[in-house]
């Protein structure tokens, strides 16, 4: 705690003293925010039910009765965050600034209320173009569009959440904007045999790329982006005991986003669509399977990725006093080849078939308080006995209905 503090201190006596030569200065923002929920089920969830995900599934016991039905409270301040905004001379010919941002979220339950960085990133700006180096926002969050929640969860699993390690470049010219960024993974990573990691798009030898475009005006923008990510599953197999046999596997994935909002006096309105292969790492409901086994003395395999389609939208009223509703959509697309049967799948909510999200606020501002209420709907369908394309015989259908208050501070 002493070394919060003493970084805190140093942060705000290094803004008054760079401030003063006219060369640098740090511009310090962020909120205090509270949020207390119930949740009528058990969910699937992070950081103690606050980055809640969708329902879990039935779980019977011995008198066949769901043991997941019950309800669950709790009250977190852990997404209060602070943020330094950094200015600095001219380098290169371009324009210079920093972000460093830090909030108590952790990376997993075990630090939950622990310090994290949360974004840390460089800018250049010339005339027409920006480079952005360090860790900030995964592309497929598009900043110009995304739903406005009361949830942290800001819409996920329908939008994607991610922030990587980044190089991004991007070209303005009058509403274009163009942007090619090339990422690792760190907090938010893929899935596989060896669990949560980010060492199979480490081992792959290749970043996660990413290209988008999009056009902007007074009150409207509109755009579109693909992405391909290659992962390396295994470096090793072991079809037989104390046998080991280095291989060569890859399993590539395609994502594709348009996007839109306008917004007007009265009232923003937002759209999206997503088509993804193999997008877990950005907690979407997704992953990738074994399709075949390419060589029996080695073991080694070939994959092939789950893929879905995602739409969401958001209408909201403008003003101290805002009336808003989020909704998507969620739907199981199958594998992109057949997968083996009895092969092994890895990612995240990949029994999930369907999945629907409906969440009305309502959000009180007064000066640089805030009072948001929210009740979140989520209705998952678990599939039963999937065939060889992953589409399920049967679906078994789950639902909760979250209870949401926020207290904001913002400084």
């Amino acid at each position: 705690m002493k070394r919060i503090v003493l970084l805190a201190v140093s942060l705000i006596l290094a803004g008054i003293s760079f401030g003063q030569d006219g060369k640098f200065g740090i511009k310090f923002s962020g909120f205090v925010k509270n949020d207390a929920f119930l949740d009528s089920r058990q969910t699937v969830a992070a950081r103690e039910g606050h980055f809640l995900l969708w329902p879990s599934k039935e779980l019977l016991d011995e008198k066949g009765e769901d043991i997941n039905a019950k309800s669950n409270f709790n009250m977190l301040a852990i997404q209060s965050r602070m943020k330094a905004a950094i200015s600095g001379p001219d380098a290169f010919g371009a324009k210079t600034s920093g972000v460093i941002e830090a909030d108590f979220f952790a990376q997993a339950n075990d630090n939950v209320n622990l310090l994290r960085m949360r974004h840390a990133f460089i800018k250049l700006n010339w005339t027409h173009l920006e480079l952005l180096a360090g860790q900030y926002w995964n592309p497929l969050f598009v900043t110009d569009c995304f739903p406005g929640t009361v949830s942290f969860n800001t819409g996920t699993p329908l939008q994607s959440f991610a922030r990587n390690p980044q190089i991004r470049l991007s070209y303005k010219s009058g509403g274009l904007k163009i942007t090619a960024a090339a990422l690792s993974q760190r907090d938010y990573s893929s899935r596989g045999a060896n669990g949560v990691s980010s060492e199979y798009l480490r081992n792959s030898s290749i970043p996660d790329m990413h290209f988008q475009a999009q056009y902007g005006g007074a009150g409207f923008v509109a755009g579109a982006g693909l992405a391909y990510k290659t992962l390396a599953p295994r470096l090793m197999s072991e079809p037989i005991p104390l046998m080991r046999y280095s291989v060569d596997e890859k399993v590539g994935g395609l994502t594709v986003i348009g996007f839109t909002k306008i917004t007007t006096k009265p009232l923003t309105f937002k759209l999206e669509a997503r088509y993804g292969e193999n997008i877990a790492d950005v907690l979407a409901i997704s992953g990738f399977a074994v399709s075949s086994v390419t060589d029996i003395t080695s073991g080694s395999q070939s994959y092939t990725p789950l893929t879905s389609m995602t739409v969401w939208g958001e209408i909201h009223t403008n003003g101290k006093v805002q009336f808003g509703v989020f909704g998507g959509v969620f739907k199981n697309l199958g594998t992109k080849e057949e997968m083996l049967a009895g092969g092994d799948i890895y990612g995240l909510g990949t029994d999930i078939d369907a999945l629907i999200r409906v969440s009305p606020r309502v959000v009180f501002n007064s000066n640089k308080t805030r009072i948001a209420l929210e009740m979140e709907y989520t209705q998952a369908a678990y599939g039963n006995n999937f065939d060889v394309s992953y589409k399920p015989e049967t679906t078994n259908v789950v639902s909760n209905l979250r209870g949401l208050v926020a207290i904001y501070y913002f400084f």
